[in-house]
């Protein structure tokens, strides 16, 4: 038998790095995809599934908007993807449902998939509704609390993946589709753009100084204006990052708000 598998997920290179790595699953059929809420409550009501990938995080209605409002007694068994590791490994210590952060791991997808199957063949519906109810439950009073931001990130450091605290992150430089995060006199390259970590980290302690960086508040120590639109910024320990003229601006506003609530 084979897992009719629908994908709900903003982002088309999601979507396509998930379609290739379930590919390679010989009992899993993508029937489906979406790319927001509202097509996807369409889509999800009309197709017989066994079960979904359901991003947390999209524009216009989230993922757990929709499936609180399609009801875990009408979901299948379902896979949440989220950028967000924190809140999300507290909400899915519960069985039956699972999460990915993104990038989607192979190896962390099938150890998801075999827990579904698991699932399935036990034949546990009503058990699995109730936990996926709850877990709902504990992830809208999460997501609830827009100050909710990354405070440590899992990142690769040769054969091992390490937690970097946030606070020790200096400055964040943007490479493609990758991200390098300068902490402690260390790089690391990161598999996600500037603005997605943008999102992640905190705005009153990271703020985007050029299209190409971010900057940690904290290790700024000086501002050197160079011409009308551009200029420098100077780091505790001595890296100069690019600022441009919004950049500037965003940095000044935020210090005026600081001084105002002061």
């Amino acid at each position: 038998m084979k897992l009719r598998v629908m994908i709900v997920d903003d982002e088309n290179l999601a979507r396509e790095r998930l379609k290739l790595m379930l590919a390679h699953e010989p009992d899993v059929e993508v029937v489906g995809e979406c790319s927001d809420g509202d097509e996807a409550s369409e889509s999800i009501a009309e197709t017989s599934l066994d079960l979904l990938f359901l991003d947390i995080e999209m524009p216009g209605m989230t993922g757990l908007e929709l499936a609180r409002h399609i009801g875990p007694e009408n979901l299948p068994p379902t896979i949440f993807l989220t950028a967000f590791r924190e809140y999300a490994v507290e909400a899915f210590s519960l069985e039956a449902v699972d999460y990915l952060t993104k990038p989607v791991e192979r190896a962390r997808l099938q150890q998801a998939l075999q827990r579904v199957r698991r699932t399935i063949e036990a034949n546990d519906t009503i058990g699995a509704q109730k936990k996926l109810a709850a877990a709902l439950d504990r992830l809208h009073e999460a997501s609830r609390d827009e100050k909710t931001y990354a405070s440590r990130l899992l990142v690769p450091d040769g054969p091992k993946d390490v937690l970097i605290p946030v606070r020790s992150i200096e400055w964040v430089e943007a490479a493609d589709y990758y991200s390098s995060l300068h902490a402690k006199q260390r790089t690391y390259l990161l598999r996600e753009t500037l603005s997605d970590l943008e999102h992640k980290l905190d705005p009153k302690r990271f703020v985007r100084v050029h299209r190409s960086a971010l900057v940690n508040l904290d290790y700024v120590q000086d501002i050197h204006r160079e011409g009308i639109r551009e200029g420098t910024l100077t780091l505790t320990g001595g890296t100069s990052v690019r600022i441009s003229k919004s950049g500037r601006q965003r940095l000044h506003a935020y210090i005026d708000g600081q001084v105002s609530e002061g």
